[in-house]
């Protein structure tokens, strides 16, 4: 823990803390004082003092002020610790998941963004520059329209669980006797969702894995979305290649679905079975092959998973670029609670990985691939990110707006969020549905009753 007199920030100073290996075993403290427009923060470690000033010009109001205290307060611990253990961390002292809108608040107000990255919060160069080339890329896709709005609809069933999972997904097989309500469940509060619609940008049917559903009820489903969908982008994350065929391949299609996920994660059969997942990197290209001409696709691949060596990582990568999807997204592992990896693993090095995330970045800009969307996650290896990649004019909409908040999102099923912005994402009210099935099934009158409120006040 970290003894600090800003008391209502401890848990984000500790966020900063845990950016470091073996900052949690350090006797951290930090304190504060306001000197006129002077901020001062003092952090001691181990005995080791080191104190930071910082000049404001203008507080402007007390709910700005809150916001840069915050501010230099974490980045203060943030350069003491990084001082006292002599590393230097990639994203520097941020914490938050969404630098990207972070950069996008600072031209806003500033005009531009660099020097406040790299200056301010000490964000690496190659860091900064990965931001400036997503933000050039969503030009064209980013839009500020409080009207814009996103579909979303989450089916949380898999075949099987993989070791790295933490969403709120269960097997088809033990879960079969509440598929049934659930569809229909679902197709309720779509139906009674659509009205929330204004200008719709895009669908996403999200989960688990949507397709691990008969036909028949996916059908449902995508008959309910037929009633809203006016030819916008359509994704479904079709993702696990083993319940992908080439009937439900059709019934998307037939449904005007333009996008589809097929996740390989990994090309080495011997993680693939380690990670739970049923299926080969063979099955993976002979669904692709499958579904190449009739869809633009998505391949998911992570970094740093167990047993992988930097030689696995980069077969993976290469083997992706061989196959030429319209898009590919290169994730870090990240060690999340509920996940079965947790409960083994705590936190990886973050060297190795560094490695890998560096050579997939070079290697598919090189081979034309342009980073579109960036997020990070708590315990994420080596502190780093996922990135999305695509060939020019295939970027995703949906991630672009999810990734920066810019958009309304209507939101159905269990552990579905749905959030409603104003002035462009300055403020954003969301409201949850409940995580697990059974309690989802049992309020949906009051699901439907809130979102009314949401979306109408």
């Amino acid at each position: 823990m970290i003894d600090t007199d800003l008391t209502y920030l401890e848990s984000e100073l500790m966020e900063v803390v845990n950016l470091f290996d073996g900052a949690e075993n350090l006797k951290i403290k930090h304190r504060f004082k306001e000197n006129e427009n002077k901020l001062v923060n003092t952090v001691t470690i181990d005995g080791k003092v080191y104190a930071y000033g910082n000049f404001v010009r203008d507080f402007g109001n007390e709910i700005e002020k809150k916001r840069l205290v915050k501010r230099y307060a974490k980045l203060s611990v943030y350069k003491g610790l990084s001082k006292h253990l002599d590393v230097e961390l990639p994203w520097g002292a941020l914490t938050g998941i969404r630098p990207t809108k972070l950069a996008y608040q600072q031209i806003e107000s500033d005009g531009e963004f660099t020097e406040f990255f790299t200056d301010v919060m000490k964000v690496s160069q190659q860091k900064t520059n990965l931001i400036r080339d997503i933000l050039q890329v969503q030009k064209g896709i980013y839009e500020k329209d409080d009207d814009n709005t996103d579909f979303f609809v989450f089916v949380p069933f898999c075949p099987s669980r993989c070791k790295y999972c933490s969403f709120i997904s269960a097997d088809i097989k033990s879960a079969q006797k509440h598929v049934d309500e659930y569809v229909d469940a679902l197709i309720d509060e779509i139906e009674f969702s659509s009205k929330f619609v204004k200008k719709l940008r895009s669908i996403y049917i999200g989960g688990g894995t949507p397709v691990a559903l008969d036909d028949d009820k996916l059908e449902k489903i995508l008959c309910a979305i037929d009633k809203i969908n006016n030819g916008v982008e359509f994704t479904v994350e079709a993702g696990r290649p083993d319940r992908i065929t080439e009937s439900n391949l059709k019934l998307l299609k037939k449904h005007g679905v333009t996008r589809i996920c097929i996740n390989p994660q990994t090309f080495n059969d011997k993680t693939l079975k380690l990670m739970g997942r049923n299926h080969t990197a063979k099955d993976v290209v002979e669904k692709y092959m499958l579904a190449k001409d009739s869809f633009s696709v998505n391949m998911d691949l992570i970094a740093g998973l167990t047993g992988e060596s930097f030689e696995d990582f980069k077969y993976s990568v290469d083997k992706a670029i061989e196959l030429s999807p319209d898009n590919i997204t290169v994730h870090t592992l990240c060690i999340k609670r509920g996940s079965f990896l947790a409960q083994t693993e705590s936190r990886l090095s973050g060297e190795q990985v560094t490695k890998m995330v560096d050579y997939a970045r070079e290697t598919l800009t090189k081979a034309g691939y342009e980073p579109y969307y960036l997020y990070r996650q708590k315990y994420m290896a080596g502190n780093l990110e996922n990135v999305g990649y695509a060939k020019p004019g295939k970027a995703c909409i949906y991630n672009v707006d999810v990734m920066e908040e810019i958009c309304s999102n209507v939101a159905c099923g269990a552990n579905a969020i749905s959030k409603k912005v104003y002035n462009g994402g300055e403020r954003i009210e969301r409201e949850a549905s409940p995580k697990d099935v059974p309690t989802y099934l049992a309020k949906l009158e009051k699901i439907k009753e809130n979102k009314e409120k949401l979306f109408n006040q």
